[in-house]
């Protein structure tokens, strides 16, 4: 009986693996991701105003934005808590700190200048852009409704093009 088990385990995983590369039941990708929102207009103004295009007008109640590589939804808190079947969690500080979204860009100046346009829009800056621990430059910036940005400059990640990080590939021997 555990010999079957194991099998179908295997055959599940080598079936998924041939729609995404991954030998995971659970595919490694964000294809979605929504943040729960107490005003849906404001918050979709502002995404709008950062210049990301929209995919679909907020009239059904949720909005889209179409990034590179995946979508960012906008959908009230209190149906997105009901759709999860979870309380509605109600922050005790102004930002919401258990997540952060990174933005990934070509240079010190592009950091600035992605700050400088968020405070112009509505936004508020937590952290200018400097120099961080890890070799690079970031700074944080959050919407209005709290949510955290981190708009980052990594110099050992290149972008490719699309803007996309590419991460060096380490060699088993090197990790070692």
């Amino acid at each position: 009986m555990p010999e079957q088990t194991a099998k179908s385990k295997s055959s599940r995983g080598r079936a998924n693996s041939q729609h995404n590369g991954s030998t995971s039941a659970v595919p490694a990708r964000i294809s979605l991701a929504t943040l729960g929102c107490e005003n849906l207009g404001k918050l979709t103004e502002f995404y709008a105003a950062l210049g990301w295009p929209q995919v679909l007008p907020a009239e059904d109640g949720v909005s889209f934005f179409r990034l590179a590589g995946s979508i960012l939804s906008l959908y009230p808190a209190a149906d997105l808590a009901a759709d999860a079947m979870v309380a509605v969690e109600r922050s005790a500080t102004e930002f919401r700190t258990r997540h952060t979204l990174a933005i990934n860009v070509a240079s010190p100046e592009e950091v600035d200048a992605a700050l400088a346009h968020v405070t112009e829009i509505g936004g508020r800056v937590v952290k200018v852009g400097q120099a961080a621990f890890w070799g690079g430059y970031s700074g944080y910036f959050a919407d209005p409704e709290g949510n955290l940005w981190e708009v980052a400059h990594n110099p050992f990640w290149p972008l490719d093009e699309r803007g996309l990080p590419v991460i060096p590939e380490q060699s088993a021997s090197s990790a070692e």
